[in-house]
């Protein structure tokens, strides 16, 4: 182990929050190789350690959780290689580990739609979670991005809408929402998949479309899209 990473660890010891284990545990987040280290103080650590491929490399071979989650902040997006992403992504335990890696780092690179898909379809849970974890994020931050993508990813959200694996479905609703509130177009198509999928004999399904219905045609997403049109137009 370099200096530096011995270093970061120190850091992350010295922040650790042990009494606040249980209550992540509570929410599903896997404390085994944690320290509780808080989202905003892994970010502060990640803008003054500074952009590095071999330190994020090095961070994540620790095992620790929140070492892991800093390397998603400080790897540098452009030399992140499919390999590293199928390596990594063997390695989720825990949905916020998945949800960090996926927005902070894989949804920028040049991989993320081809393991969007191909992800979506394994049987695994965090790989599966990730993949459409990977499309919720692309509908946010893909911004140039045309509407056909998305559409594409329609059928694979009514395809996997059947999980009843929490993790999983939680995140084929979050695509669903997120997609459908890029634009009009979108939202009135998203609106007909949970038309689709409500009526279908399956728990899953059925919470998916009424959860993200709600989403869908609140007033939230209605100035989201109002001010998505008049920013990008």
């Amino acid at each position: 182990m370099d200096s530096k990473v011995r270093e970061i660890l120190n850091k992350l010891q010295k922040q650790s929050r042990p009494n606040a284990l249980p209550h992540l545990a509570k929410y599903g987040i896997n404390i085994d190789a944690a320290y509780g280290v808080s989202i905003p103080d892994l970010r502060k650590l990640a803008k003054e350690s500074g952009k590095s491929h071999s330190l994020a490399i090095a961070l994540w071979k620790t095992g620790i959780h929140d070492a892991r989650i800093l390397a998603s902040m400080v790897d540098e997006r452009e030399l992140v290689t499919e390999k590293q992403m199928n390596e990594w992504v063997k390695d989720f335990n825990s949905w916020d580990l998945c949800d960090q890696c996926c927005n902070n780092l894989f949804v920028f690179t040049v991989h993320s739609e081809k393991k969007a898909l191909e992800w979506s379809k394994n049987k695994k849970e965090f790989i599966k979670r990730a993949g459409f974890v990977l499309m919720a994020v692309q509908a946010v931050h893909h911004r140039d991005k045309t509407n056909d993508k998305f559409i594409n990813y329609f059928d694979i959200i009514k395809r996997e809408a059947y999980d009843e694996r929490n993790f999983v479905k939680k995140a084929v609703n979050w695509a669903l929402r997120q997609i459908g509130k890029r634009n009009w177009e979108l939202n009135t198509m998203a609106l007909e998949v949970c038309d689709e999928l409500r009526k279908k004999d399956s728990k899953a399904a059925r919470w998916i479309a009424l959860d993200a219905i709600k989403d869908l045609k609140s007033e939230t997403a209605e100035r989201r899209i109002k001010a998505s049109l008049k920013k990008h137009g």
